[in-house]
């Protein structure tokens, strides 16, 4: 509920206005929000009703000129035919929670634009939404970009996307020759091909025929080592990541090392479930200011990185930014100097120079050099 009234600010934030005139442009949509969220107590809406809302308010509100972006929605595919009944049935349950939330609003739907009925734009929503990212790639909130939306996917595409705020920027990873199709991924390409192509399915209701799925490019790696030990670590992944979602370093850390020591022999590092776990045990050291151990860990993982996103990628340039910084507060500058540099050349292309990320790691590249120079 807190993420999606940031993210609403942060857009106001960009604009050159005086904080006065910000906080008064915001008033009126986080007083409807919050009268909205009133009707629901106890009860905290999805991040999906919530997005469908705040669109109806604006087809409801704008002035017909202002619309015609938000009437584009009805060109993106609902797939509503292509559900199944379990799904359509929970579209319905999330339906009843929009019309609470919308109260006394609900009077003016029938004035919505034909074919961008509630449920409608739930599927809409549900099939089109992107997840919105800060700047180390933590889902923050969910935006609907209808242009962005019409991109088809690769799970080796030739374009990233990259968020500034709540501003979404497209940038090209590859050459892109003249009448090429941009590209971008829907899914973390750190799955196997059988898991990207079920969630695609799922979820945008396609059969992902790319050639890293129809190859199943690199499966091996990722599901290298005992079947049966790399099995009972993906089943404990998700007890973990509940330690992490509640904050509980101490005993994710001291899991997450007793993990690692049991499959050392077993399982290598190049192995997802074991990669996912690197992660974890980095962060929940982090957290306890361990930061030799953080080193240990998120050294581990660069290997496996640079396998899986070997393109410009910018989940392979954050790692790289992370462990940089902790060789840099460990005084091992000639190896974060190197690591910082690996980094700024990878966002320079998935960030671009501007960006506030790569600015940062420009930063503490100057900063080891200079350190380096008074050695």
């Amino acid at each position: 509920m807190r993420t999606v009234c940031i993210l609403h600010c942060q857009g106001f934030l960009e604009n050159d206005l005086p904080k006065l005139s910000q906080e008064k442009l915001a008033w009126p949509d986080h007083k409807r929000e919050c009268k909205s969220l009133q009707r629901l107590q106890p009860r905290i809406p999805t991040d999906s009703v919530r997005l469908v809302a705040r669109i109806i308010f604006k087809l409801l509100s704008q002035s017909k000129s202002d619309q015609e972006e938000l009437y584009s929605i009805a060109e993106h595919q609902s797939h509503l035919a292509d559900m199944s009944e379990e799904k359509k049935e929970g579209l319905g349950h999330l339906c009843t929670t929009l019309q609470v939330y919308l109260g006394e609003e609900n009077c003016n739907l029938s004035e919505l634009p034909s074919g961008l009925d509630p449920i409608s734009l739930l599927a809409r929503v549900t099939c089109n939404c992107f997840s919105i990212s800060d700047g180390e790639l933590q889902d923050v909130g969910v935006g609907l970009y209808p242009s962005m939306s019409l991109l088809n996917h690769d799970c080796q595409p030739n374009c990233v996307m990259i968020f500034e705020g709540k501003i979404l920027k497209l940038r090209a990873v590859k050459v892109i020759r003249p009448c090429e199709e941009l590209t971008i991924s829907y899914t973390d390409v750190l799955a196997p091909s059988k898991e990207r192509r079920s969630q695609l399915q799922e979820q945008y209701h396609f059969l992902c025929q790319c050639t890293r799925c129809t190859t199943e490019d690199k499966d091996c790696d990722m599901l290298a080592g005992e079947t049966v030990a790399w099995t009972s670590l993906r089943d404990a992944i998700l007890h973990l990541e509940q330690l992490q979602l509640e904050q509980h370093w101490e005993e994710l850390r001291k899991e997450s090392r007793a993990l690692l020591h049991r499959y050392a022999d077993v399982i290598p590092d190049r192995n997802i479930y074991v990669l996912r776990l690197l992660d974890l045990a980095m962060d929940a050291c982090i957290s306890l200011e361990d930061y030799e151990t953080a080193l240990e860990y998120g050294s581990r993982a660069l290997g496996p990185y640079k396998l899986y996103y070997s393109d410009p990628h910018p989940s392979r340039a954050v790692e790289l930014l992370r462990v940089g910084k902790l060789q840099h507060y460990l005084g091992r500058l000639k190896e974060a100097q190197g690591t910082f540099t690996q980094a700024h050349d990878i966002m320079k292309v998935t960030h671009g120079t501007e960006h506030a990320l790569t600015n940062e790691v420009r930063r503490k590249l100057s900063e080891c050099q200079a350190e380096l120079g008074r050695v």
